[in-house]
């Protein structure tokens, strides 16, 4: 009985989420962007199921409403769930040249780079599914090899063998790879109109920097009611936890 009531229930949240969801499309449609928000957001609160489409589509909503940190923040997690996604990349860029601070970004340079463009072609989980393909590949090298009574097909097997256990152990290392960076980055973005960057987690330490909505921070840690970020050129400091909203 339990588990009917569970199939009820889940059957019911995915039709109203696709009913909200289609209900925000028509209105952005017609450009009716506050109701597209209500009707997005009404999805999120009741499917917690998230996805890129979803995000993308409130990050527009935001953009034509010119608000700037909420569609900035959108399309951050919506790139989070779709990375190579060029259209959400093209949409942020635009909302980012709405904000006014103008931080640079320090471009990561040697192998650290090259290892992260390598990795980051593709989700943890991705690379986690191409690693057991590849196992899969191995396994029928290894039957081929086994089985085969002529030595040219065993020799083909083998290093077909070698090959496949070369992009197991290639594939396998990326996927911890970017579990690791996908766990350890802590994206951020500033949602208070404007606020200031201590150097210290107090109020009457001295400034750093001042911030304004929509500028994109990382966390690195947290303490009481504050948080240590880092801007995309290096520069650390203080903020409080209520002026900036993570996106993961």
């Amino acid at each position: 009985m339990k588990n009917i009531l569970y199939i009820l229930l889940l059957t019911t949240q995915v039709f109203f989420a696709q009913n909200g969801f289609e209900k925000g499309n028509e209105f952005y449609k017609n450009a009716k962007y506050e109701q597209a928000v209500e009707a997005y957001e009404s999805v999120l609160s009741v499917n917690k199921q998230q996805s890129a489409e979803l995000f993308f589509n409130l990050g527009n909503c935001y953009y034509r409403l010119n608000k700037v940190a909420q569609a900035i923040y959108n399309y951050e997690k919506a790139l989070s769930l779709s990375p190579n996604d060029s259209e959400i990349v093209n949409n942020l860029k635009f909302a980012q040249k709405r904000t006014i601070d103008e931080i640079k970004v320090i471009p990561k340079v040697g192998f650290g780079k090259l290892l992260r463009d390598f990795t980051g072609i593709y989700q943890y989980n991705t690379w986690a599914w191409i690693s057991i393909s590849f196992s899969g590949l191995f396994l029928l090298s290894f039957c081929g090899y086994y089985f085969s009574q002529i030595s040219l097909s065993k020799r083909m097997f083998f290093l077909g063998m070698f090959l496949m256990l070369l992009l197991v152990i290639i594939s396998v290392s990326a996927a911890f790879f970017e579990k690791s960076h996908a766990e350890n980055e802590r994206p951020a973005v500033v949602f208070a109109e404007i606020t200031d960057m201590k150097s210290e987690p107090q109020k009457k330490s001295s400034n750093v920097f001042v911030l304004h909505e929509g500028t994109k921070v990382f966390v690195k840690e947290t303490l009481d009611n504050w948080k240590k970020i880092q801007l995309t050129d290096g520069t650390e400091g203080w903020i409080e936890s209520s002026a900036i909203k993570e996106v993961k």
